[in-house]
């Protein structure tokens, strides 16, 4: 039975309500809380044939000096740009991630974000936690409107955008698509077209793409100026998709109108982040992926996919 390591599974099962019995019943499975070091990581690597992470950096450095039982690196993720997939290629070791487990919930979150400026419910309820009762007692004092016939611009069309754009056609939204392949259910509805287009007439973007050379600051002061004053920018995927900085001086002076986002380039952020202290902002700590439903599918996956890879048919291989 080969032996697996699960490098930081406090990540995933911190609140200790998933059941990895499943996975345990095909492996020797061991659990590190958390691995904090590139010295951790390789102590816990030891005499193993299979490493699962979180969003652990495993850099060529570190693929270098694993050890030569490693086999398998499973990213237990969608994203795996934290894994320098073409050193893992040349020491011969596969690696897979954990496509569309958290689908539903990251489509979910963002649009969260678009009913909430379509209401103005954060800045509503900042003005109640401030004693301030004028919405109540004077005419509204916040932007409210519906979303219906409204533009929404997906930019990556996988299963994460795809499942948005279901949720925004309830609405009655019309949406605009940019990816890398056309796919077969656009209608008079859902268009696909070239990203300034969707950028220039989309009252909300978000970003459903992963993260590579080709998209890292896909999003910065030059895209940012084809936007609307009045759209929202929307980020669930990676945070590095947008160039922070040129998304601040956008946000400070009004060239957008507002940014809900789950994911930034440094996580955690530095308390001094400005984004943090933004009325037009929504933040959130990374949490699309982290219900409790999601997690349950992510643990079946990673058993389809360490099953699949011991019994020499592999699944969701990247490299």
């Amino acid at each position: 039975m080969k032996n697996t390591v699960f490098l930081n599974a406090a990540k995933v099962n911190f609140d200790k309500n998933l059941d990895f019995s499943d996975l345990a019943s095909i492996t020797n499975l061991f659990q590190h809380e958390q691995c904090t070091s590139d010295e951790q990581l390789l102590e816990y690597s030891k005499d193993c044939n299979i490493l699962i992470s979180k969003e652990l950096p495993i850099t060529k450095e570190i693929i270098d000096k694993l050890p030569e039982s490693v086999e398998l690196i499973c990213e237990a993720g969608t994203g795996y740009n934290n894994i320098d997939i073409q050193s893992a290629r040349a020491r011969n070791i596969t690696v897979c991630n954990l496509p569309g487990y958290s689908s539903e919930a990251v489509a979910q979150l963002a649009l969260t974000f678009i009913l909430n400026f379509a209401s103005s419910m954060i800045t509503q309820q900042k003005m109640i936690s401030q004693k301030d009762f004028s919405n109540f007692t004077k005419y509204l004092q916040v932007p409210h409107f519906e979303l219906r016939n409204k533009t929404l611009g997906v930019i990556g069309a996988g299963s994460i955008g795809w499942q948005l754009i279901k949720l925004a056609r309830a609405f009655d939204m019309k949406v605009l698509v940019h990816s890398r392949t056309e796919k077969n259910w656009a209608d008079e509805n859902t268009k696909f077209v070239s990203l300034d287009f969707l950028l220039k007439n989309s009252d909300f973007v978000s970003l459903h793409c992963p993260l590579n050379s080709d998209t890292k600051h896909m999003i910065s002061k030059h895209t940012l100026k084809l936007m609307k004053k009045s759209s929202f920018i929307i980020n669930t995927a990676r945070g590095s998709l947008i160039n922070e900085a040129d998304l601040i001086d956008a946000l400070k002076n009004k060239v957008i109108a507002g940014a809900g986002l789950d994911v930034l380039e440094q996580e955690p952020p530095s308390l001094e982040n400005p984004l943090l202290f933004m009325d037009n902002v929504i933040l959130t700590p990374h949490i699309g992926w982290k219900c409790i439903e999601s997690r349950n599918r992510l643990i079946k996956l990673l058993y389809d996919n360490i099953n699949g890879f011991i019994a020499e048919k592999p699944i969701n291989v990247v490299n």
